[in-house]
């Protein structure tokens, strides 16, 4: 259903968390994961590269990959839960994960229910269309009620479109997957999108023409999200983080996935 406009991802992230059975249990402190002897890792079970379940049912891609490096650092099991983009905040407030990846981009909004760790990786959002829409400029040229734009619901860049583009219509969908299938089906003429992720989905149609406006609108930072005052969780996470970032580790494991190096990558953060 086209939607003219998005509902306030904040408010609907504390809604729905109030909503779940463990609304009231508080963060685990980093003592208590090491002697639980595992950590719940939050991460989307259909979002390759970053992380996805194969046929054979076994976790697979860079967040996994980061997960599995920061339990086996701690000394614990990765326990990764599957969640979709909408369920991240929620997830944390609750307490039914202890941190989640998931390209969790860092805002103000977002800060003042959870906390996160320094910067992972970043997200670079530009639009995402076909050659036949090659003689556009920006974005502001689909802001028109004949031109359909698809986004992520509870994701950044569909309130962007929202905001920005409040002409066209706006169809929201679950995650990256349906993104481009809308518009390599016709159903939609474009999208603002954070395109770090989309090199697997886009090789899924090798007969559509993708053309990406060559603008970056926007860099984000993405972190490690964590849950709200978890400090001792937090300070550790962001001197395992320095560790790995200052080897280039996570560098490596982004264009292994990825097949390209990060757009603009994350510089090592000494103090915390």
């Amino acid at each position: 259903m086209a939607m003219r406009r998005l509902l306030p991802v904040l408010a609907g992230a504390v809604a729905a968390a109030l909503l779940l059975p463990n609304a009231a249990v508080e963060a685990r402190t980093l003592d208590d994961i090491i002697k639980s002897g595992s950590i719940k890792i939050g991460v989307h079970p259909v979002q390759p590269p970053m992380s996805v379940i194969d046929q054979a049912g076994n976790w697979t891609g860079f967040d996994i990959d980061i997960g599995n490096l920061l339990a086996e650092r701690l000394g614990v099991k990765a326990e990764f839960v599957a969640q979709q983009v909408p369920d991240r905040v929620p997830n944390i407030i609750s307490g039914r994960i202890d941190v989640s990846l998931g390209g969790l981009t860092r805002t103000p909004d977002r800060m003042k229910i959870i906390d996160y760790s320094f910067p992972l990786h970043t997200e670079n959002m530009a639009v995402l269309t076909t050659d036949k829409y090659k003689d556009k400029k920006g974005y502001e040229d689909f802001n028109d009620p004949k031109f359909t734009l698809v986004g992520c619901r509870g994701c950044m860049p569909a309130k962007f479109m929202q905001d920005n583009a409040p002409n066209a219509k706006l169809e929201l969908v679950e995650g990256t997957v349906d993104i481009v299938r809308m518009i390599a089906q016709g159903r939609a003429d474009a999208s603002v999108a954070n395109l770090d992720f989309y090199s697997t989905f886009l090789k899924s149609y090798p007969d559509v023409k993708w053309y990406i406006l060559p603008k970056i609108i926007r860099t984000a930072y993405d972190g490690i999200g964590i849950g709200k005052g978890n400090d001792t969780l937090r300070h550790w996470v962001n001197a395992w983080l320095y560790d790995i970032q200052s080897q280039g580790i996570h560098n490596q494991l982004w264009e292994k996935h990825h097949g390209m190096p990060p757009v603009v990558p994350v510089v090592p953060q000494p103090y915390w």
